[in-house]
């Protein structure tokens, strides 16, 4: 009896919820686009010619070192604090300094810096020739292992991001990886000029590793993994995908997070994976592939990036999300939890069993811990300013929602040291 009341409960939901999700799908391209234009701005000022020119003689000389650093491994801390610096910032001393202090002064514990972002430039010198080719010729980050021992010497947690399928890089390089246009197979772009890796080629895939593999022998505690979807903007009826084809999407996804997860686990690698903000509620895979079961049982922490800014109008009755930040937070990580503390799920994920044989279909579903969610929160200037008190109204909704770990992202790395403790 019980089971089909959740199976009625289910049914009445999806169809009360239609609505929304469609419109949550379509705020995919909304969110995606918007953000990108807001990085890309933030971009061309984060790093001016006068402090570059400066910064990289300057480490370039310390390349002449011959010193060797051991990496030393920090245990992931109980509550992660963690704000995110470009790989311009990291590449130059004078900028990198001034947020390494901003966290020393402050309650942050952790930092997120970027090993390989949009154009699919990698930002320390590999000796792999697969790797070697991709090294970076704008914001390299010449000394990151010693980067990278110097920030663990101090106390803070170093988490490197990677952007996976989107990578202007490999497509270009590698078109017969790249996701193409259907009328000429020729490499496809979406509305930025950015380009993608089909998310089924496995060589994309085993590259991906192999760049986990050489980070983590570089020093970082754990690897973040971000675009680790489909293609959402951009001339998508002139799409072709030559690996996935017509394959389900968020099966793709599955078997990719499936992948990692075996190549990377015998390694002692901590992973977590940046998610769309929207799939914490979300009864579908938004057309990106990305579903929250699916990716449950193959990384340490999912990230959501519940930026409340790129959240759609009315989003669970509410009128301008820029004007609920704490209400969009918490009812966004109120849904992800009860999601990861699940014992059954309206999806099928690999080794799942369907419960009973109503419409429609609940499947079993293995229970994690709610602290598997680390969410990314705002505090960049979109919508709105984000003073220091919106992004401590976000802060407290984390709290609030039981959790206590969050990372603070704004592409420029202008951060609010108001809107953070002092260190204790």
């Amino acid at each position: 009896m019980k089971a089909l009341f959740i199976i009625l409960f289910a049914s009445a939901f999806l169809v009360s919820a239609s609505a929304f999700f469609i419109t949550a799908e379509s705020s995919v391209l909304k969110y995606e686009n918007d953000l990108s234009k807001e990085n890309e701005a933030d971009k061309e000022t984060v790093l001016g010619e006068e402090d570059e020119e400066i910064d990289e003689e300057t480490i370039e000389e310390n390349e002449d070192h011959h010193e060797v650093f051991i990496p030393i491994r920090m245990e992931t801390p109980e509550a992660v604090r963690s704000v995110y610096m470009t790989s311009c910032y990291a590449g130059s001393l004078s900028l990198r300094n001034s947020l390494i202090g901003l966290i020393e002064r402050t309650e942050l514990n952790s930092i997120v810096i970027d090993i390989k972002d949009y154009t699919g430039m990698i930002s320390f010198k590999s000796e792999h020739p697969d790797l070697a080719k991709a090294y970076a010729t704008h914001c390299p980050v010449r000394d990151m292992r010693e980067l990278v021992y110097e920030l663990n010497e101090k106390g803070i947690y170093v988490i490197g991001r990677i952007t996976v399928f989107q990578d202007n890089y490999l497509a270009n390089k590698r078109p017969d990886l790249a996701v193409l246009r259907e009328s000429d197979r020729k490499v496809w772009m979406d509305n930025k000029g950015i380009s993608f890796t089909d998310p089924s080629a496995k060589e994309v895939w085993d590259y991906h590793v192999l760049l986990s593999k050489e980070s983590y022998d570089l020093g970082f505690d754990e690897l973040n993994f971000d675009y680790i979807r489909f293609p959402s903007d951009g001339p998508m009826n002139d799409i072709y995908f030559p690996h996935s084809k017509d394959r389900r999407k968020a099966d793709v996804m599955e078997e990719f997070f499936s992948y990692l997860h075996t190549e990377l686990k015998d390694v002692g690698i901590v992973t977590s994976a940046d998610f769309f903000g929207m799939t914490t509620s979300a009864k579908n895979d938004l057309g990106i592939g990305q579903v929250w079961e699916k990716a449950l049982p193959y990384f340490d922490f999912i990230c959501p990036m519940i930026y409340p800014s790129h959240y759609p109008f009315g989003f669970k009755g509410l009128g301008n999300p820029n004007e609920n930040l704490y209400q969009v937070v918490k009812w966004s990580l109120d849904d992800a939890i009860e999601r990861t503390i699940a014992t059954t799920t309206i999806f099928k994920t690999m080794g799942s069993e369907r419960v009973g044989t109503s419409t429609p279909a609940i499947y079993t579903k293995e229970v994690f811990e709610k602290e598997r969610i680390r969410p990314w929160i705002q505090g960049f200037r979109y919508g709105g300013p984000y003073t220091a008190e919106d992004v401590r109204l976000q802060i407290q909704a984390v709290y609030s929602a039981g959790l206590h770990s969050w990372m603070l992202w704004d592409p420029s790395n202008r951060y609010t040291p108001a809107a953070l403790e002092p260190a204790s």
